[in-house]
């Protein structure tokens, strides 16, 4: 017997839509955070002009290249709410975000390249700094880079109806890749803040006009550091690539031992945040309908699409 029955939890043949459980919720709050950005950015570029502080210009203009990063996220996220019915996409739009993420990834490490070279180049050429003005400006962006990171925090709030497993490896292969891209870019906004505040402090206080270079280049390792990971993270969903002891596939595993058979082959794959699929072929001694194993999975495994061939053993 070869039956091989492929169909989505819900019993509709045709839904595809595999966008993230808060999908609509982080865009509007992606796209409040970039609004809350340009803001400030404007204000600081036009009082650094009017007053002649370039230190004011400068971090204006630096803001600007995380709300343009952020724009990749927004525009994700509406592109992919959009297209979630477009039957052209095959598994639906889910990867978008990923997409998005992993271009984020990219200009978050151009970001850390620029601020290196920036701090290497003040290391070996110091310039005079006004400590006061600069002190005021960190702040400020530190406190706008918090509030931007708060709106933009992950939850783990699970309405899926799925088991306790499921939900316990939910977490960590259930994340929105696109609203972690929005959320590292201020996040490294708010280290450089950070740092150089503490860097600005000690520099006043004992005229260390070196430490604030070597702050920039401490902050673009760490930033740099985070974008590797966040590229290999979207990297490795975008090309399937499934990590050892994945829970999803050892759950299915797991389901289709209990029931005394032996899977024979075996697919899994991300689809979007919280959601994947599987193929699986089954050797069986009995003759069951490939519908008995495709309800097992999808309520022991969480999977939202799945594919089941069945063949006496």
């Amino acid at each position: 017997m070869n039956n091989p029955d492929s169909i989505s939890p819900a019993g509709d043949r045709h839904d595809h839509i595999f966008l993230g459980h808060n999908h609509e919720r982080n865009e509007r709050r992606t796209w409040f955070v970039i609004a809350l950005t340009s803001v400030m950015m404007v204000v600081e570029i036009a009082a650094g002009t009017i007053y002649g502080s370039m230190a004011l210009v400068a971090d204006g203009w630096h803001m600007s290249t995380h709300a343009a990063a952020m724009l990749i996220a927004a525009i994700a996220y509406l592109y992919a709410r959009r297209n979630a019915k477009n039957p052209r996409f095959t598994f639906g739009t889910g990867k978008v975000g990923d997409l998005a993420a992993f271009a984020s990834a990219i200009v978050l490490a151009l970001v850390a390249l620029l601020i290196g070279w920036e701090s290497i180049v003040r290391l070996a050429n110091p310039i005079p700094i006004s400590f006061p003005q600069a002190i005021f400006v960190a702040v400020i962006g530190l406190i706008v880079n918090l509030v931007s990171a708060w709106l933009l925090r992950e939850d783990h709030d699970h309405h899926h109806g799925h088991s306790h497993d499921h939900d316990h490896h939910h977490e960590h292969h259930g994340r929105d890749q696109n609203l972690r891209a929005a959320y590292l870019h201020v996040l490294a906004d708010a280290l450089t803040s950070v740092l150089a505040i503490i860097a600005l402090i000690a520099g006043s206080i004992y005229g260390w006009i070196w430490l604030d270079p070597l702050m920039g280049i401490v902050g673009a390792l760490v930033i740099a550091r985070w974008s590797w990971g966040l590229m290999r993270d979207t990297g490795a969903t975008m090309l399937d690539y499934r990590q050892a002891g994945d829970p999803v596939a050892a759950k299915i595993r797991s389901v289709v031992k209990e029931a005394g058979d032996k899977i024979t082959d075996l697919h899994v794959w991300q689809l979007g945040p919280g959601h994947h699929a599987a193929i699986v072929a089954i050797s069986t001694k009995s003759e069951k309908n490939p519908a008995v194993y495709r309800e097992r999975l999808v309520k022991s495994a969480g999977l939202s699409h799945i594919t089941v061939e069945v063949n006496t053993a």
